[in-house]
């Protein structure tokens, strides 16, 4: 049998192509969909043929995310995932600061890491059917992929509520709150498609009013989160996550906030370990650029993928994905035994050779990649 192509590609006129294509895997983001996407990217960027980028996924998801299975399979093999991980996160910071207009086209799931193939993108076209959420510290992990910069740059406290609980948001919502661009009927998603093609260009203005000639008023109900702000602002605003429940226990008592009482029991199944580590990712993103951003998720990840301060990540992927339990058995069991010397240590920087290297030069702004870097001659 022929191997599976990963990602497609399409030239047309001055438009460029990429589908994410692992429909039966909800079009995960696995090392080799990473190197492709990298790939791709900067040849078009350098080209000037070339002058809008639209990326979709093929199926009924834009992209469930990492493909969590490759980290588990390396649980046991120090740094087995090291090269992945450092491919993506130099390619998230490639994305953010694109040089040419990108369209995302996102129906269905857009989850964790393939999130962030939507939410930087110049224009994110969202529809009725998507859905998205960043669970990470449910399983144990944390906010990555660029997201402790994403949300900690959200109205209010809406960041830290949305990496803690793993909140799903609807294609409204997300245009509501800032994360999407625009909202186009999922039956219109094509015809929109062809007509960006149709331009046959890269002017901005020009992509965004074929964008809105298909989009849709944004409508949220009343019961969508974005409503429930002063409780949200309250209660995420609080020191630490033992504060953070506490008061949005005391809240979930009060009459017509009974909506808590699902997302609070969500809250109290999550690792301890994840959801100390990504309050203070989000936290400290609000005093930190993009760049640094990125190095500090990168070091996050490594070090969870090292288990120097708990092997919850592994678990959590066990109980999720591989026996599929949703029993997992956090270590430590509760937020008052998460080692705070070790929460400390995880965000400790490496030696400057062994950080995410992050172009500072424009003109280089390709450079770095993990082939230059000292990991790759390990």
């Amino acid at each position: 049998m022929a191997e599976e192509e990963v990602v497609l590609t399409e030239e047309k006129g001055h438009v460029r192509l990429i589908t994410l294509n692992q429909p039966r895997k909800l079009n995960v983001i696995s090392p080799k969909v990473v190197y492709l996407l990298a790939q791709n990217l900067e040849n078009w960027e350098k080209d000037e043929e070339a002058k809008l980028v639209i990326i979709k996924g093929a199926g009924r998801a834009f992209s469930a995310g990492g493909d969590l299975k490759v980290f588990y399979d390396g649980r046991n093999s120090k740094d087995y995932c090291l090269q992945v991980v450092y491919r993506y996160y130099w390619l998230c910071y490639h994305i953010h600061t694109y040089k040419k207009p990108q369209v995302a086209l996102v129906h269905g799931i857009a989850m964790g890491g393939g999130a962030t193939l939507m939410v930087p993108m110049k224009f994110s076209v969202v529809t009725e059917k998507t859905v998205f959420a960043m669970p990470e510290a449910s399983i144990g992990f944390h906010t990555d992929c660029s997201f402790s910069y994403i949300l900690s740059r959200l109205p209010g406290r809406l960041g830290e509520y949305f990496g803690l609980t793993g909140a799903r948001l609807s294609g409204a919502e997300l245009v509501a709150a800032g994360l999407a661009t625009h909202l186009v009927p999922l039956d219109k998603l094509l015809e929109l498609e062809n007509r960006l093609v149709s331009l046959n260009s890269g002017d901005e203005s020009a992509v965004k009013a074929a964008i809105e000639e298909f989009s849709s008023d944004v409508q949220i109900s009343q019961e969508s989160v974005l409503h429930k702000r002063e409780v949200i602002d309250e209660c995420f605003s609080k020191d630490s996550v033992e504060e953070i429940l506490e008061s949005f226990e005391a809240e979930s008592r009060k009459e017509g906030n009974e909506w808590i009482v699902p997302v609070l029991k969500g809250l109290k199944r999550s690792s301890p370990t994840g959801l100390k580590i990504t309050l203070k990712s989000i936290r400290d993103g609000r005093k930190q650029t993009l760049s640094e951003c990125l190095k500090k998720e990168f070091r996050l990840t490594i070090n969870l993928l090292r288990a120097i301060i708990s092997g919850d990540v592994f678990e959590g992927i066990r109980a999720l994905t591989i026996d599929k339990d949703n029993s997992p058995k956090w270590d430590p069991l509760t937020l008052g035994e998460v080692d705070s010397k070790k929460l400390d240590l995880v965000f400790e920087p490496f030696e400057e050779a062994l950080e995410l290297n992050i172009p500072e030069n424009e003109e280089q702004r390709w450079t770095g990649k993990y082939e230059d870097s000292v990991y790759a001659g390990k």
